[in-house]
């Protein structure tokens, strides 16, 4: 079969909605009228064409990865196999978290020096026009504090390894003490959490400098970064520009040079995205890698922590501290042993790479243009590109939306009766169409996951890695019409979101990093997804990619050491 017959994801143009309209809209929407609009939403987000197909396979309700014998409980990978240095290729250099250490070690510069600084720059990102907003609380006393006792191991020479005193922020989505987690909301988060979750727990038993909770968009159903409550993050390469999102801040944090590494979340594409808008890298390990206690319950079949980072080896050394069986969550301790062996083995000679191309070129121009080149200089280095089919995309893309929308409804539900219209609009708009979704549809979407994750153990079977643009466009503008309330663009949503979703909804592990540039100098991202639990292999093409690519400098930018 030609693989012009089986691509059958498509563009499309929707209204964009926005200020009175979008208002108006949503008012309608949640009245007793808003049925009489319930078919055309339905039409517009295929929900009704994903109805009229069949599917014979059972559901999967959640994208397990059963290999041989499970991990010890206690597994972690080990601090010997942690990258203590990041390489640089050409161009822009970014501070690494070894650069920090070293200096640390050096005694050019202490732990509490950085913190100093990196308030400071904090401040006067949000004190720019427009404000950045990358972290939307920081409390100085702690971060002081964090900085003061690894300042104090570090003179006492008994340094906790490799992110001692190293600046890390964490999406407001995960629980960190003393700082309540509000989700992107208005209205959670009332009090402190009184846990860390696992990963944020994790980075601070390695001395991490916890400096804050990074921004995000609204409960994580969005993709862009707006957010009316704590203010839109900005994209340091152009502030006129979305970061994507959901882990918008985390993104914005690490281009900007406030940290090295962020810790984000993945439920549809939530850490590649940001990753590919603002020129770093972004992991979304294979499901179950990361423990997600003590992350908001948000969209459990699909959810997935990961790091944000400069460099890939700060994304190998955050993924490091993360990754392994965590007894509080059940479906950790399902892994293989984790290991980060062979990861810097910078050598892709025989390396399988597939490309279904319809997908791979439904992309802008520049998108398309920047990864294939990258694409060509991966076989100018003796990997190899085969074609592979995928089937069934759109159906896949339905699915996702019902499945991200019901789980993220279902856990808003508690909230809906008092807390339901002090969500922003296009948060509204969302969660009132996932409640009109049925309990058919999220099983038959269930079942989409199962076909699509055959189609791409078949593809497995023949090539090591797949390769597409992270996202089909680079970073948008954001319209002004949008700010301060939000605004509804299905349409570039679906272009933002093109590659992302398959990877959430089998829960193969998949990775964004730097392609290049678009002729106005917006980062372009390219993606590659792997088997389970080889993350191993997704860094090491991450890792050669970072020596072709040059970087270039943000806009915005601060230089902490």
């Amino acid at each position: 079969m030609a693989t012009h017959t089986v691509y059958d994801l498509k563009s499309v143009k929707l209204p964009y909605l926005s200020g009175t309209l979008l208002k108006a809209f949503v008012a309608l929407l949640e009245s007793p009228l808003g049925g009489l609009l319930l078919p055309s939403l339905l039409q517009n987000a295929g929900v009704t064409h994903l109805r009229r197909l069949h599917f014979d396979e059972a559901p999967t309700n959640f994208p397990l990865h059963v290999v041989g014998a499970p991990a010890p409980a206690a597994a972690a990978i080990p601090e010997a196999e942690w990258p203590a240095r990041a390489s640089h290729g050409p161009g822009f250099r970014f501070a690494s978290a070894g650069d920090y250490t070293v200096a640390y070690r050096s005694g050019a510069v202490s732990p509490e020096d950085v913190a100093r600084q990196v308030l400071a720059a904090i401040a006067s990102s949000d004190a720019a026009e427009p404000p950045l907003r990358a972290m939307i609380a920081v409390k100085s006393e702690e971060v002081l504090r964090l900085a003061h006792e690894s300042a104090q191991r570090y003179r006492e020479g008994r340094p906790w390894g490799p992110l001692d005193g190293v600046p890390v922020a964490v999406k407001d989505e995960l629980d960190m003490t003393p700082y309540p987690t509000t989700v992107g909301t208005a209205f959670l988060g009332q009090t402190p959490a009184i846990e860390d979750a696992t990963a944020v727990a994790r980075f601070r038993a390695a001395g991490a400098l916890l400096i804050g909770k990074a921004n995000m968009h609204e409960i994580g159903i969005g993709v862009t970064g707006l957010n009316p409550h704590h203010g839109t993050a900005r994209n340091p390469y152009n502030p006129a520009h979305y970061t994507g999102g959901s882990s918008s801040g985390a993104a914005a944090a690490v281009a900007a040079g406030l940290c090295p590494i962020a810790i984000g979340a993945d439920g549809g594409g939530s850490i590649r995205i940001p990753a590919a808008f603002c020129g770093v890298v972004g992991l979304k390990p294979t499901y179950g890698r990361v423990s997600e206690f003590g992350a908001a319950p948000l969209d459990w079949s699909i959810a997935h922590i990961g790091p944000l980072a400069a460099s890939v080896a700060d994304a190998a050394l955050g993924y490091a501290v993360m990754a392994g069986p965590d007894p509080r969550d059940a479906l950790s301790l399902l892994q293989p042993l984790p290991t980060l062996g062979g990861w810097d083995a910078a050598e892709i000679q025989g390396l399988r790479m597939g490309v279904f191309w319809p997908w791979f070129r439904h992309a802008t121009a520049e998108v398309v243009v920047a990864c294939e080149a990258l694409l060509a200089q991966f076989e100018g280095l003796g990997a190899e590109v085969h074609e592979i089919v995928i089937p069934d995309l759109e159906a896949a893309r339905v699915a996702h939306l019902v499945t991200i929308a019901s789980e993220m409804a279902q856990a808003m539900d508690q909230f809906h009766a008092e807390h339901h219209r002090e969500h922003g609009l296009d948060v509204r708009l969302n969660l009132t169409l996932a409640r009109r979704f049925t309990a058919l549809d999220y099983i038959k979407a269930q079942r989409v996951r199962t076909r699509l994750s055959a189609h791409f153990q078949r593809a497995f079977e023949t090539v090591d890695v797949i390769v597409t643009p992270a996202t089909a466009l680079a970073a948008p503008l954001i319209p002004a019409a949008a700010l301060p309330e939000g605004d509804s663009d299905l349409t570039t949503l679906t272009e933002i979101m093109r590659f992302v979703t398959p990877a959430n909804l089998t829960g193969l592990p998949a990775i964004s990093f730097p392609a290049g540039y678009t002729p106005e100098g917006l980062p372009v991202g390219m993606q590659a997804i792997g088997r389970a639990w080889d993350e191993v292999t997704l860094l090491r093409l991450a890792l050669v990619a970072e020596r072709l690519v040059e970087r270039q400098a943000p806009r915005v930018h601060y230089r902490l050491l």
